[in-house]
């Protein structure tokens, strides 16, 4: 069983972090917006605390809460947003690519369902060189009709590599309603492959980690891939270019229908109150110095755009070292 304050910490982390990230969007701090993960934390905070810390990720364009959850420094984390050299990848991945291996996160990916194949060749290079590492890729209900993403179901299921596939359904690609994209079903799409599959209540962490638990062990034991379909909503806009533009493709009547359990809220309620207060505040400090941090950092010297394309000895501009 998962210690519910931890879970409590990771969901209001996640929540506070993405709030703060939306206010440096509209003071320009934050380049370009964000993809807000608000109502989804349940999920990135469930999934991540049934992994060992050698366990690795992949993720999406809504990732913030996947990488914080996973245990990247938020410091850097929002600094790599800012664009800053301080960043995890200094600058140069910004909030759709941000990566950390040395806590496991093999990257963000704005690719619509192109982090699943990734995820498949490192589990796959893992247990090749003996080790019980277990992969978790996340991508949206937008991503389950995909080339690259049943092509990754296939590979899995037919090396039975230790994959689990978590499908965060938030009921919307960008503005459109799954009914409307997406025949079947989604967990009918693993199970074609001979996956087990699971739909679960992606707005409860404590549903979230146990089902994640079962997964993650199945594969780590050797016995193959999972997939999990976490029920969700998404609060907030798809992106923050939505507070400027206001696309209708929802009722405000809708939003709030869809917003009533707050996954914040709710485990929120399994933790004692001096224990949250004293949480809260906690995050508050260290969001405070992400902060500070993030606007003190320098930003990337133009000369230095083109490094980082290319790895051993080629170099950005086209010649060898």
């Amino acid at each position: 069983m998962a210690d519910s304050a931890d879970l409590y910490r990771t969901v209001r982390l996640i929540r506070r972090f993405e709030e703060r990230a939306i206010e440096l969007v509209r003071s320009g701090v934050i380049p370009g917006g964000i993809h807000p993960y608000l109502g989804e934390e349940a999920i990135a905070a469930g999934v991540c605390a049934a992994l060992r810390p050698d366990d690795l990720i992949t993720s999406t364009h809504r990732g913030h809460g996947h990488v914080l959850a996973k245990g990247a420094d938020p410091c850097r984390m929002l600094a790599e947003l800012a664009g800053r050299e301080t960043g995890l990848n200094a600058g140069r991945g910004g909030s759709m690519h941000a990566a950390d291996v040395s806590v496991g996160i093999y990257g963000a990916n704005a690719i619509v369902g192109a982090s699943a194949a990734i995820a498949c060749g490192a589990a796959w290079s893992h247990r090749r060189a003996g080790r019980d590492r277990v992969a978790v890729t996340f991508f949206g209900d937008g991503a389950v009709n995909q080339g690259v993403l049943l092509e990754a179901l296939n590979l899995a299921a037919l090396r039975r590599l230790p994959v689990v596939f978590v499908c965060e359904n938030n009921r919307f690609a960008t503005s459109m309603r799954v009914q409307d994209t997406t025949s079947g079903t989604i967990t009918g799409r693993a199970e074609a492959f001979g996956i087990p599959a699971q739909a679960v209540d992606g707005m409860d962490p404590e549903a979230v980690f146990e089902a994640a638990s079962r997964a993650v062990a199945r594969a780590r034991a050797g016995d193959g891939p999972a997939f999990l379909e976490c029920l969700t909503y998404r609060f907030g806009p798809h992106h923050t270019w939505e507070y400027s533009v206001r696309p209708r493709y929802r009722t405000d009547e809708e939003v709030a229908a869809g917003s009533v359990r707050d996954p914040v809220v709710i485990q929120a309620a399994r933790v004692d109150d001096a224990v949250r207060a004293r949480i809260d505040g906690e995050i508050e400090d260290l969001l405070d110095r992400a902060r500070l941090f993030a606007e003190a950092s320098p930003e990337p010297d133009p000369s230095g755009a083109l490094d980082y394309l290319y790895s051993g000895t080629l170099r950005g501009r086209g010649g060898t070292a």
